[in-house]
């Protein structure tokens, strides 16, 4: 079995990404946080539109993770310039179908996202883990992310 990451073709995969994208919204929207997260940051359902535009946004990075070729997840990265001139890498998405978890997927995906970054000149890698999704939030540490900021949430009912 051969893991790996690699840019996404833009002229054959926007498909197959909107449709891994699509399973992550799925996914994430009913966890603790999950729909205040769709709403303000997640992906339209269906993808296809905000996949074909990262893959031709200059400051986008799409990286598909595959298994013996197949593409099984995906990673999305994009340079985020800061008040001060400097520049982030925002990782938006990250996701991997639950059958392809734990060989190593999510890790070379991460390792792409996170080498394009440098390359860019990013001072840092910045993303989001619901609360409660202990998995996701162990995956980042051991990329040596840890939380800078706790954001709150009450519902007014809406």
């Amino acid at each position: 079995m051969e893991v790996a990451a690699r840019p996404a073709d833009a002229a054959t995969e926007v498909g197959v990404v909107a449709e891994l994208a699509d399973l992550a919204v799925e996914e994430l929207t009913p966890l603790r946080g999950g729909e205040v997260w769709r709403r303000e940051s997640g992906r339209s359902v269906p993808a296809t539109a905000s996949i074909a535009a990262d893959l031709d946004d200059p400051d986008a990075h799409v990286v598909v993770g595959t298994i013996d070729e197949v593409p099984v997840g995906y990673g999305v990265v994009h340079a985020v310039s800061m008040r001060d001139g400097s520049t982030l890498g925002r990782i938006t998405d990250l996701f991997t179908l639950p059958g392809a978890r734990g060989v190593g997927v999510g890790e070379s995906v991460m390792d792409a996202l996170v080498a394009w970054s440098a390359e860019r000149g990013c001072f840092g890698v910045d993303s989001v883990a619901l609360p409660g999704d202990r998995h996701t939030k162990n995956f980042f540490e051991s990329f040596g992310l840890v939380a800078r900021a706790i954001v709150v949430h009450r519902s007014l009912g809406s």
